[in-house]
């Protein structure tokens, strides 16, 4: 699991509580059950009525999906692709059969699967190109509800607050209790924009980015099964898929080789 989404969350709040011990407050008088309730509640339901029930059933497997998972590193992929070239070469396509059924990655799997069994590259590439397209679609339908949540909470933060003040109004009668109720009024705007700013937006930017990580994977895999497919020299074949991936990576990769060397 890559924890950068929990530790940014995690470091946010406690700046804002911390700040607010520093400042002589408690932390337990901005944690009130009523407008977390309308915020997240009513976020929750304005992003899934922006979309179709599909799209909302999602919300919970992309928000699980934005904490727990993880970026492969390319050089494995690149790795791999290069021991199938060798035996490839060595040995012929169909020699990969066995061996591709225990490749992990499932998208190289498919891809040498179809491979193996005669497909021809343009329309191999096709296929491929299209799963990894409609990867793409699907990935910003998730963010974007993400991303809409975070439009949306700040103004149900402002709707609750507006409730609050209504209740305040009802209590002139009581001026000793409109400090503490003129104070919860506003907690319902601070959740909505600390809930837009702290959690729905870094989400939908969390998924955008491992999308943008997947499918530049699945790209890499495509150009290793085409250059497999067609024989390519290993060595070819690592080259190509090195000056593919991002600088950070390939100094990595030769960082490694040295080591071994």
């Amino acid at each position: 699991m890559d924890p950068a989404t929990l530790i940014g969350i995690g470091l946010a709040f406690g700046a804002i509580f911390l700040t607010q011990i520093i400042e002589g407050g408690s932390p337990a008088s901005i944690i009130l059950l009523p407008p977390m309730l309308l915020v997240f509640g009513g976020t929750i339901g304005a992003g899934m009525a922006g979309g179709i029930l599909r799209d909302a059933k999602g919300i919970f497997p992309q928000l699980k999906r934005a904490f727990s998972s993880k970026s492969t590193a390319p050089t494995e992929l690149v790795d791999t692709v290069v021991s199938l070239a060798q035996r490839a070469r060595r040995e012929g396509l169909l020699a990969l059969e066995d061996e591709a059924r225990e490749v992990s990655d499932p998208f190289l799997r498919r891809g040498l699967e179809l491979a193996i069994d005669g497909t021809d590259p343009e329309e191999l590439s096709e296929i491929l190109h299209a799963e990894v397209a409609a990867k793409r679609k699907s990935d910003r339908v998730a963010a974007k509800i993400f991303s809409d949540m975070g439009g949306y909470a700040p103004t149900i933060g402002i709707i609750g607050t507006v409730i609050g003040l209504v209740h305040v109004l009802e209590q002139l009668s009581d001026p000793n209790s409109l400090g503490p109720l003129i104070a919860g009024a506003f907690v319902a705007t601070l959740w909505g924009v600390l809930s837009a700013n702290i959690i729905w937006l870094p989400i939908a930017n969390r998924l955008k980015r491992m999308s943008e990580l997947e499918c530049d994977q699945m790209e890499l895999a495509i150009e290793g099964v085409l250059a497999i497919q067609s024989g390519s020299n290993p060595r070819l074949v690592a080259q190509r898929l090195k000056s593919l991936l991002p600088p950070d990576a390939q100094g990595e990769s030769k960082g490694e080789k040295a080591k071994a060397a």
